[in-house]
């Protein structure tokens, strides 16, 4: 028990700058503490004891802003960064060295009992603050899910989930992260993180004013050539720099 939580210490540290001391961590860190109140809730949990394991969960609630259900499977060096409002189902599963911060939600969107109902985080994985993570699939290991995300389905190993409902962005292969990054990304926010929709979007924006250019053209070409074409309205140009700010 001890040697685990001198191993849960010894990550916040690593991964937080604000931490200063082993003692500031365990006296001020409610993440640290929920998870260690998590460990009595899940032992009596598993040994039948299951209201004593619920009561310790409450507790642990109103101690710490967190609640994670007696029954949820939590890894080695889990660490819940200012942890407010974090929710864990009974059968989430979270492995180790995941990173969760505040408002985040591991929730389940069935009523089946017995069944998984809640999502399995696999090791490294990056939950941003607000984001739901919604359903019993699998997010793989060193993924990361952008704040306020709301993320139904599976997420592939190493990829990034953004938005509402969420998309996937596969993770850079060409440009591995390298030293601290590798290990951690504060809110789960990476370097060269486009969001792919907004990508598509400019890309067709760009289109669009090619298109209009051409046509300019061919409606000069016809009109040198004596050729009359029937035009509809006048209608403002494309402003694509206009347009774009809209979209970034």
């Amino acid at each position: 028990m001890f040697s685990r939580l001198r191993e849960d210490i010894a990550s916040i540290i690593q991964r937080d700058p604000a931490a200063r001391n082993a003692w500031e961590v365990l006296t001020c860190y409610p993440g640290l503490q929920a998870i260690v109140m998590h460990g009595w809730a899940r032992w009596c949990w598993s040994r039948g004891l299951k209201w004593l394991g619920r009561l310790i969960s409450h507790l642990a609630r109103i101690f710490t802003g967190i609640e994670i259900h007696p029954g949820a499977t939590i890894g080695r060096r889990v660490f819940i960064d200012h942890g407010f409002g974090v929710v864990i189902g009974e059968t989430a599963q979270v492995g180790d060295d995941c990173t969760i911060y505040q408002g985040v939600t591991l929730g389940g969107t069935s009523l089946s009992r017995g069944a998984k109902r809640h999502p399995t985080l696999e090791a490294g994985v990056i939950v941003g603050a607000g984001a739901k993570v919604l359903g019993g699939f699998t997010v793989g290991a060193g993924a990361k899910i952008g704040s306020n995300s709301v993320v139904v389905k599976p997420v592939p190993a190493g990829a990034t989930a953004v938005g509402n409902p969420a998309h996937i962005i596969k993770k850079d292969i060409s440009t591995p992260d390298s030293g601290a990054a590798q290990l951690f990304a504060a809110y789960g926010v990476t370097q060269n993180g486009d969001d792919p929709i907004s990508k598509v979007l400019h890309t067709l924006i760009d289109h669009a004013v090619s298109q209009q250019e051409q046509i300019e053209k061919l409606s000069a070409a016809l009109s040198a050539a004596g050729i009359v074409c029937e035009t509809g309205p006048e209608k403002d140009k494309l402003n694509p720099e206009q347009i774009n700010s809209l979209v970034d």
